[in-house]
Formats: structure tokens, sequence, C-alpha cells
């Protein structure tokens, strides 16, 4: 079965190369020049993953990440201007699940769509994974947390998984690069960092009042067990 894509960029001729490029690839592909045209989109059944650049008139592509994240997991690739850190690290804190900065390779951008809906399809014979007050669900990708619902991204939870497959050992930044985010790191690139900055916001102390997930600086993270 073809995945869906959305493609939301006001450049019509850079999405008319990627659509062809992708549909050339197996993909179904969605096209929306605006902003408001992006979320009405989003919200139609079928979407597998979403492509949304920043720039965009009347709505900008923060501003449908933002109104998205209400009342969708949907995974979201983010296009940025290169070198622009402000743009990357607010639409990581919003709930996107990668970036990639413009222009871009379409080749790049195909193995970041993959690797994003890869770590998506967890096979349901994972066993849940229940610690203090938390059950992760690998096989439905839920997180409850005192028995509610908590709404984690795509990647956020695939963080938090290999986080908790190794608790109490030091998971390496490269670790979870390659697990989460299905990439090497590279320099000055903070997605991880940003990303458990906000699991920590969504899951809140343990039980004990502690930061359930520490930072081993120089090396990763280690959820704490006790």
């Amino acid at each position: 079965m073809q995945n869906t894509i959305l493609l939301a960029d006001d450049d019509t001729e850079l999405s008319g190369l990627l659509k062809e490029y992708f549909e050339s690839e197996s993909f179904q592909v969605r096209l929306a020049p605006d902003g408001l045209a992006a979320l009405e989109e989003a919200r139609k059944p079928g979407l597998d993953l979403i492509v949304l650049d920043v720039m965009m008139p009347g709505m900008n592509g923060m501003d449908v990440l933002r109104e998205l994240r209400k009342e969708s997991k949907l995974p979201v690739i983010m296009l940025t201007a290169r070198g622009d850190d402000m743009d990357r690290i607010l639409g990581l804190e919003l709930g996107a699940d990668d970036y990639v900065p413009k222009p871009c390779n379409p080749r790049e951008l195909l193995a970041r769509i993959r690797a994003v809906m890869r770590r998506g399809q967890a096979s349901t014979e994972q066993a849940v994974i229940a610690l203090d007050d938390i059950e992760l669900n690998p096989g439905s990708r839920t997180l409850l947390k005192s028995g509610e619902m908590v709404e984690l991204t795509s990647t956020e939870f695939s963080i938090l998984y290999q986080l908790l497959q190794h608790r109490g050992d030091v998971v390496s930044k490269r670790d979870l690069y390659m697990s989460a985010l299905g990439r090497e790191p590279v320099p000055h690139d903070r997605s991880v960092d940003m990303h458990v900055s906000n699991l920590r916001r969504k899951l809140g102390p343990d039980p004990r009042g502690d930061n359930r997930i520490e930072t081993i600086r120089g090396i990763g993270y280690q959820y704490r067990t006790a």
C-alpha cells in the first residue's frame, strides 16, 4: 500500500518537482500552497506524513503545526531556512518530528521521510513497559501516566521507548539520533535535546519528585529508575 505525503509549500515549482520525485518512489502526494490549505488537507483522512514549510503566506508553518498538534500526532517534517536556528528550535518545541534546511536535496528529504515512517511502524508484539506511574505501549504507540493519556509525537515516543528499554543505563546521543531520527547527529544539531526537553515537560517529575530523564554531560541521557 502506498504511503501518502502532504507537501505544504508556497513554492509551487519546488513542490511540483518534489511531487514528481516522490511519486516515482511509490508515494502518493497531496499539495497545499499555503498554511490554511495545509491545515485543511491535514484534517482529511489517509495522510501518513506532512512536509511543512515554515514561511508560507496567510498562515505560516509554525501556526499550522501549533494548530495541528492540538488534534493530531501525524508526523511532521519542517522545511526551514538554512542556518535559522530559531525556526528549528521553535518547530521542535511545537512538536515537529524532524527538520530539513532549504534548499534541500530531494534524496535527503526522502530519506528523512522514510526514517520517520519506519520508526512509526512499531510491532504490536513488543511488550508494554510499565515503570512507576507510566505505561508505554509500543504496539499502539501510546503513553499513559497515572492512567491518563499523554500525547507524544512520533519522535518523542521513539526517544522515550529507547530510554525506557535501557532504563538505568546511559543511552548515547548518537544512539538516540539513529533510533529516533534514523540519521547521524551533525554539529550544532540540538534536535534530540529539544525532544528530551519536551518529554521532561510532558512527563513531569517521577512519584519521588525526581527528574525522570537525567543528562549525562558529553554522552547522552539516562532514564532514572530510583
